[in-house]
């Protein structure tokens, strides 16, 4: 008697390689491999609705597993401080390549290992390419954050007293970009500009006023929390009118540069002399950072490390490179317009269902819901919508009277979902579960008198209803479809 085919289909190689190397994780350490598989159920399980969070695919996340991890690589493409870094050249001369290509840039520069360190690179080259002493040298090498009032007086006086602004925490900036708690703040004498109290829009010409008065070396541009697209034209004009330095930080809204759908006047790249970016987020790569800059500059960032950064991680710019070479795709393009297209039918669908949002609604790939008007701060709401299958993050808006840790209001980003491939109409479901639940969610005693900012209740039933929705949403959109963990 013949033996029957098996209908069982064959593992796939993702299946394959991610068994075998939690298989090998597990036998060293089974909790770490048991956190690892629960990670990957949870976000399966989850509405992702944080702005900064993406799922890198299976090949970046592979390329970082390797044997690139265990080199050393100070300097840059054939200047490095080790031998045997011919591989290490190699992805990163691809990941350069692939970067000036994808976004038109002079040069590219992969070895920030985060945002923070992209953004540290390219103040460091700006001023080092205004100031070149040895005082300055000493300074950029010494521990910056322990530097004392009097020293950073002395260091402001030897670069000529530099002068930064950029977007308020606020209107929707980062901590990154000159305030005191970050070390941007200790480096520049920073001032913050806003937006229009009532519309909560950018003023250009109170940006224009501002640097006026103040006379920055540079300004920032980009955000964090802004709902709407930036003039970078615009911005570049202001800066040339005061003589200063247009750097723009595009960690939020990169793919959509990427993916063509910020063109023009909104496109930085054209118009901003250095950019910053991180590699997640919305580009959908690995965990890192990214400059790219004009030729005069590149010299100045390419110093980097060791002048910023440690030693570079080459198995992250390997995944880099995969990355920037999914994006230059046709596919990547139709994904970022899609990830804008969801983020106005999030938008409208929380707006007919009298949500207040900062601005009125989108025009990027996030929303910045505002929390005051079901009486909850924004930790609430993020702990409510939670515990209902929703992630999302507090953040703060405009005027916030709870300031940045309890803030008034929650962010909420689309690029993950659309990676999953939800569309309009999943949009419109998630808003109305997001309203369910904040109109089922009240603040708890607190332990004393009042309330408790923090402390909430959630109807059990309406927790377990959407949480259940969120999971037959999600289910013909699997998450990593081709990897199935034992």
């Amino acid at each position: 008697m013949s033996e029957r085919p098996s209908t069982i289909a064959a593992p796939s190689l993702e299946s394959e390689a991610w068994n075998a190397a939690l298989g090998v994780v597990e036998s060293v350490e089974p909790s770490v491999a048991a956190a690892i598989r629960a990670e990957l159920r949870d976000q399966r399980e989850s509405l992702k609705l944080i702005a900064s969070e993406n799922y890198a695919s299976p090949a970046v996340l592979l390329a970082m597993g390797n044997w690139l991890s265990d080199k050393y690589a100070e300097g840059t493409v054939g200047r490095r401080m080790y031998a045997g870094c011919r591989n290490v050249d190699t992805v990163e001369r691809l990941a350069a390549e692939h970067a000036r290509a994808l976004f038109g840039a002079d040069h590219a520069y992969a070895q920030p290992h985060s945002g923070i360190d992209a953004n540290l690179v390219a103040y460091w080259a700006v001023l080092a390419s205004r100031v070149e002493s040895p005082r300055l040298t000493a300074m950029a090498a010494a521990h910056v954050d322990e530097l004392d009032d009097e020293q950073w007086a002395t260091l402001r006086h030897e670069l000529g007293d530099q002068r930064m602004i950029g977007m308020s925490l606020g209107a929707g900036g980062h901590l990154t970009h000159g305030f005191r708690r970050n070390i941007s703040g200790k480096m520049f004498d920073q001032r913050s500009y806003g937006t229009d109290p009532e519309t909560g829009l950018l003023e250009y010409s109170a940006v224009r006023d501002l640097a006026r008065s103040f006379r920055p070396l540079i300004i920032v541009a980009g955000y964090s929390a802004y709902p709407r697209l930036v003039n970078f034209a615009t911005m570049r004009e202001i800066a040339d009118e005061v003589g200063a330095v247009l750097l723009v930080d595009m960690a939020h809204f990169a793919g959509l540069v990427a993916g063509g759908v910020l063109t023009g006047d909104f496109d930085p790249v054209p118009h901003a002399q250095i950019v910053t970016s991180t590699t997640h987020k919305s580009l959908r790569g690995p965990r890192g950072g990214l400059v790219l800059c004009e030729a005069a500059l590149a010299e100045h960032v390419d110093r980097g490390c060791p002048m910023v950064l440690g030693g570079p991680l080459p198995h992250v710019m390997a995944a880099k490179a995969v990355a920037l070479a999914e994006a230059r795709r046709p596919e990547f393009r139709d994904y970022a317009r899609s990830v804008v297209d969801n983020a106005r039918a999030l938008a409208d669908g929380l707006l007919s269902r009298g949500a207040r949002l900062v601005t009125g609604g989108t025009d990027n790939h996030l929303v910045l819901l505002d929390t005051t008007p079901y009486g909850l701060t924004g930790r609430q709401a993020e702990a409510a919508l939670l515990d209902a299958g929703i992630v999302t993050n507090r953040n703060s808006i405009p005027a916030d009277p709870n300031g940045p840790w309890y803030t008034s209001g929650v962010r909420l980003g689309t690029p993950a979902l659309t990676t999953r491939g939800l569309g309009g109409a999943e949009m419109d479901e998630i808003a109305d579960m997001i309203v369910a639940v904040l109109r089922a969610t009240t603040p708890a005693p607190a332990s004393g008198a009042g309330t408790s900012k923090a402390q909430y209740r959630l109807e059990d039933d309406v927790a377990s209803a959407v949480a259940s929705r969120a999971r037959e949403l999600l289910a013909p959109h699997p998450l990593y479809p081709s990897v199935t963990l034992e």
